[in-house]
C-alpha cells in the first residue's frame, strides 16, 4: 500500500533562501534547544506582560484617584490573554510549559530530561523579569507622579511596599487582615485545582477537551482563579514571582507552594482521572448513555461494566 504524500509547508509557501538556511540550522539538535527555551522565555514574556500591565494602571489610577481605569477584571483579562498568546505562538515551539511548577511536573510525570527542564526554569524566570523592566520602564513617568503623589500626602513610607502601591505592581504583598497560614492555602488550593485543569488539557484521552480549546480553557481557568481569590492573594506563576522583583516573605511562600500544589495536582489527574487502559471510544460512549434518572445511570453503568467484562 503506498503513503499517502506529506505535504510541507515550504511546499505551499516558498520563503527566502537566506530563511530557509536558518531554518536549516536552527533544526539541528544541538541548537533547536535555543528555539525552545527563547519560546519559553517569549511565553512567560506574553503572560507577565499582558497581567502587569493590567495592575499598573489599576495601581496608578487608583493613587491618582481615578479608579475606574482598571480593574480586577481587567487584570484576570490580561493574565488570560497574554496565556493565549503564549500558547497558541510560543507551545508548539517548546510544548507551552510557561511555568517551572509545569516544568518540574513533566520532569516527575513524563520524564522530561532534566537539564533541559532546568534550561526552561531559568528563561522562564528570566521571561518574567524582562516583562517587569519593560512595564517599569512605560509606566515609569505614571510611577514618578504616584511616587510625588503619596510624598504630597504624607502617606508614601506607609504605602509604597503595600499591594495597593507601585511597589506592588510587581510584586505580592498581604492586604489586611490576610495573614501568611490563609496566603498558602489560596495558594495551595489554587494551582491544584490549576493543575488539574492543565493536565485534563493535555490528556489525549481526554475527548472533552480538543486541542485548539485547550488554550483558552488554561487561560480563563487562570483568570477565574484570580477574579476569585484576586483579593486574598494569589500568584499561581513561580516565575512571575522570582522573576519579579521585591515581595519579601509574601513572594518566597508562593513561589515555593506552586510546585508541590502542581505536584499533588498531577498526581490526583494522573492516578484518578486519568486512564491510559481505555479508549476515547468508550469515554464517548460513557458519557452518551448518561441518562438523567439514577436508574438510567445504574442500567448503563451496569451494562458498560458488563459489555466490558465480556471483551
Amino acid at each position: 500500500m503506498k503513503k499517502a504524500p506529506v505535504m510541507l509547508l515550504k511546499d505551499i509557501l516558498p520563503r527566502p533562501g537566506y530563511i530557509r538556511s536558518i531554518e536549516r540550522q536552527r533544526n539541528k539538535r544541538s541548537v533547536h534547544w535555543a528555539a525552545e527555551c527563547f519560546a519559553e522565555w517569549l511565553g512567560v514574556f506574553f503572560y507577565v506582560y499582558a497581567g502587569m500591565g493590567s495592575t499598573a494602571t489599576l495601581v496608578v489610577s487608583n493613587i491618582a484617584k481615578q479608579p475606574n481605569l482598571s480593574s480586577l477584571t481587567q487584570i484576570g483579562l490580561g493574565y488570560a490573554f497574554g496565556i493565549i498568546l503564549a500558547i497558541v505562538i510560543c507551545g508548539a515551539t517548546s510544548g507551552g510549559h510557561f511555568n517551572p511548577a509545569v516544568t518540574i511536573a513533566h520532569m516527575v510525570f513524563r520524564k522530561f530530561p532534566f537539564w533541559k527542564g532546568m534550561r526552561y526554569i531559568f528563561f522562564q524566570i528570566l521571561g518574567s523579569y524582562v516583562a517587569s523592566l519593560v512595564v517599569y520602564a512605560q509606566f515609569k513617568s505614571y510611577i514618578d507622579v504616584s511616587l510625588e503623589t503619596l510624598a504630597a500626602a504624607g502617606t508614601l513610607d506607609e504605602v509604597l511596599f503595600t499591594a495597593n502601591g507601585p511597589a506592588g505592581i510587581f510584586a505580592l504583598y498581604l492586604v489586611a487582615p490576610q495573614t501568611m497560614g490563609r496566603v498558602f492555602l489560596t495558594e495551595f488550593v489554587s494551582c491544584f485545582v490549576l493543575a488539574i485543569v492543565i493536565w485534563a488539557c493535555i490528556d489525549p484521552s481526554n475527548v472533552f477537551i480538543p486541542p485548539p480549546a485547550a488554550p483558552f480553557i488554561i487561560a480563563f481557568a487562570y483568570a477565574a482563579v484570580i477574579w476569585g481569590f484576586g483579593l486574598p492573594g494569589v500568584a499561581l506563576n513561580t516565575a512571575r514571582d522570582i522573576g519579579t522583583p521585591g515581595g519579601g516573605s509574601y513572594a518566597a511562600l508562593t513561589a515555593l507552594t506552586n510546585i508541590p500544589a502542581m505536584l499533588l495536582g498531577v498526581f490526583v489527574y494522573e492516578t484518578i482521572l486519568m486512564d491510559s487502559t481505555e479508549s476515547s471510544q468508550k469515554h464517548i460512549w460513557r458519557w452518551f448513555t448518561f441518562s438523567p434518572t439514577m436508574e438510567g445511570w445504574c442500567m448503563s453503568t451496569t451494562y458498560h461494566k458488563n459489555n466490558t467484562r465480556n471483551q
